[in-house]
């Protein structure tokens, strides 16, 4: 009896300081990505991410950022290399897919509204491969993950983001608006500047929205 308790206790101490470890790595990690800028950088990331959510496998932080990596990834390469999109949007989908599984999506709606975004991310990423293409079939898959992380939760900055960036790109006759795009970004922006950054929370999206309004000035 005496030796069971010393192996539960020890199991127990293991358990705890593996958990603490993967946490601190996760730490790590969404600070190095809050400084992420090349493809290198998110695909190492990704990686990184998705080490941890092996190793957290009912956690699902780890799989939403693995698959925001892959989606942004999928973004950068859009006017480089569009013809290698589609393993990085497959791989987003996949992680995403697995993030999604892991919330209560009845009660969860905050970490609902930015599993979607990614979702909308790593759609749009499938229509850079070829716009004439694929555009017809995920540009409004991509609108309609928008539209979803809204209804989740309409204060989410990545959704106005998105949103944003979507009314700045869509031409004008298709429904874009610059002049709406604008508003929806100063609004992301101002959300974003009061949101902590010392967080494993999804708060990524500033550098994004000023990148775009600097293209709306």
């Amino acid at each position: 009896m005496k030796k069971l308790v010393i192996i539960s206790t020890a199991i127990f101490m293991y358990t705890g300081l593996y958990a603490q470890t993967a946490n601190t790595q996760l730490q790590t990690n969404v600070t190095k990505l809050d400084n992420a800028e090349t493809i290198k950088d998110y695909e190492q990331l990704a990686s990184a991410f998705l080490t941890i959510a092996n190793a957290q496998k009912n956690q699902w932080l780890p799989y939403y950022y693995a698959a925001f990596c892959n989606a942004k990834i999928g973004w950068l390469k859009q006017n480089a290399d569009p013809d290698n999109i589609e393993d990085f949007a497959d791989k987003a989908d996949e992680e995403i897919t697995k993030a999604q599984s892991l919330i209560d999506t009845s009660k969860q709606k905050k970490e609902l509204s930015e599993i979607y975004c990614v979702q909308m991310m790593l759609n749009q990423a499938r229509v850079f491969i070829n716009p004439e293409t694929y555009g017809p079939k995920y540009g409004p898959t991509s609108f309609g993950y928008i539209q979803k992380a809204k209804m989740a939760n309409a204060e989410n900055p990545r959704m106005l983001y998105l949103e944003g960036w979507q009314k700045f790109a869509t031409p004008k006759m298709y429904g874009g608006d610059k002049k709406l795009a604008r508003q929806l970004l100063i609004q992301a922006k101002e959300k974003l500047s009061t949101a902590s950054a010392n967080t494993v929370e999804p708060h990524w999206g500033m550098k994004e929205v000023e990148e775009l309004l600097k293209q709306l000035k």
